[in-house]
């Protein structure tokens, strides 16, 4: 007797009591027929979800883009009694001023002339004299008008680089766009820019530029580097790392751009100051003023300075002997050398990411410059998410305190730790940052970030 047959037989030798195989089912038991319907089903799901993500954010972005824009038209009009006034200071001793006096005849460049004839607190700094014509549209109409189109074209430039930041992770568009523009936004770095009318967002999407089309579109990431250049403190670094990185057209065209256009500025400055001569020393003076301010000397207690000189005296008290200049040379001397390493292995997204770290901690910036990294920061922090790789967490981290650093986080930081610590953790930050990127750099660890 066959063994099968203890237990009663069932259809085509199966046992019985058990129903045959369905041979027409799909792994998981799903028949054919439902299975366009499931997929169809967790598909629209999927999408449901984004929809609702994106209006979210968008909501949200909206309610804090207005918020951020309220400093553009609620501040008074300038004058001498509330000089210390900081909405919209940037754009007043920076921008608005500084052009009136261009226009005028006079040289904006030269601190004392500015403190005489101008209601302003701060000294225009040695800008790219290109700015002054740039910028030409928002100093012509009165004030008011004048800060309220700069501070939307600022709004509109931080959601252009969330459009970079979503293409550059390849997000879907809508949705990337409204994530990222909202996070922005609702951080200090975002909300700071508008706040104070800082130039940096033209800059951020100038730096983006130049290192997202420096392969694929290098005329126009020239162009963008250019527009990297209207501070000096940005254009330089950046030009030389991409130098190193082998886009030599894209670091020369873009600084040949930059002092081009800057000539047609210089030229008449020089004329009407006297010559060459007079021009070198209102420079001269120009600098000396900078670094004599309380938040612009690198020796200041209460300056926010974010570079590795002004964190390393503010941690330690002290201060070596040229220690701005041995800063400058060793980050960039460091950084040349790792970036080419990160490219080599092809781990772009680092090397894009440490590139924009270098030229915050390497020569004199705020926090809020940490602006320009944002797409790079973006695919790295998805890298981290999906690899969960540490010395990427411990990068992403860090660089999201200056952007966390709120105003009720400045609080508590302030009455838990002091002032000092206060303007010193958002440097602190970006100088770990840079040296855990350069650490995996160094070991040259393949953690796959991938090439961009």
């Amino acid at each position: 007797m066959k063994r099968g047959n203890r237990f009663g037989s069932g259809v085509d030798g199966q046992p019985a009591g058990r129903r045959p195989a369905d041979t027409n089912t799909q792994p998981g038991g799903q028949r054919p027929g439902n299975t366009n319907a499931q997929s169809g089903k967790l598909k629209q799901a999927g999408v449901d979800r984004r929809l609702v993500v994106t209006v979210v954010a968008a909501v949200v972005g909206v309610f804090s883009a207005w918020r951020a824009l309220r400093p553009s038209w609620d501040v008074p009009l300038p004058t001498a009694a509330n000089r210390p006034e900081e909405r919209m200071q940037d754009f007043r001793d920076a921008l608005y001023f500084p052009i009136r006096e261009f226009l005028a005849g006079g040289n904006p460049y030269d601190p004392a002339t500015m403190f005489a004839h101008w209601p302003v607190r701060q000294s225009f700094n040695l800008y790219q004299p290109y700015h002054l014509v740039l910028h030409l549209p928002f100093a012509l109409p009165d004030y008011r008008f004048g800060a309220v189109a700069f501070a939307v074209v600022s709004l509109l430039l931080l959601v252009f680089l969330a459009v970079l930041a979503a293409g550059h992770v390849r997000a879907p568009l809508f949705l990337g766009t409204a994530v990222v523009g909202a996070l922005l936004v609702i951080s200090q770095v975002g909300k700071a820019q508008l706040y104070v009318g800082q130039v940096n967002p033209l800059i951020a999407v100038g730096a983006a530029g130049a290192l997202l089309g420096r392969h694929s579109h290098p005329r126009l990431a020239a162009v963008a580097l250019a527009l990297a250049w209207l501070k000096p403190q940005f254009g330089l670094p950046l030009a030389v790392l991409l130098f190193a990185r082998g886009s030599r057209k894209v670091a020369l065209g873009g600084t040949a751009i930059a002092a081009v256009a800057s000539l047609f500025v210089v030229v008449p400055l020089v004329f009407r100051g006297g010559g060459v001569g007079a021009f070198l020393d209102v420079v001269a003076a120009n600098l000396e003023h900078a670094g004599s301010t309380a938040y612009g000397a690198v020796d200041s207690l209460t300056s926010q300075r974010a570079d590795l000189a002004a964190v390393f005296f503010r941690v330690t008290g002290w201060l070596p002997p040229g220690a701005e200049l041995l800063t400058l040379v060793t980050v960039m001397a460091v950084t040349v050398v790792l970036v080419r390493r990160l490219d080599r292995v092809g781990e772009v997204a680092a090397a894009d990411l440490l590139t924009c770290l270098a030229v915050v901690v390497a020569v004199v910036h705020q926090p809020g410059d940490v602006l320009i990294a944002v797409p790079a920061l973006a695919l790295v922090a998805v890298r981290w998410w999906r690899d969960r790789t540490p010395v990427l967490g411990i990068v992403v981290v860090a660089m999201a305190v200056p952007f966390a650093h709120l105003h009720f986080v400045d609080t508590v930081i302030r009455d838990l730790f002091g002032a000092r610590a206060s303007v010193t953790v958002d440097g602190i930050a970006l100088v770990v940052a840079w040296v855990a990127l350069a650490v995996l750099a160094r070991g040259r660890a393949r953690v796959h970030i991938g090439q961009t």
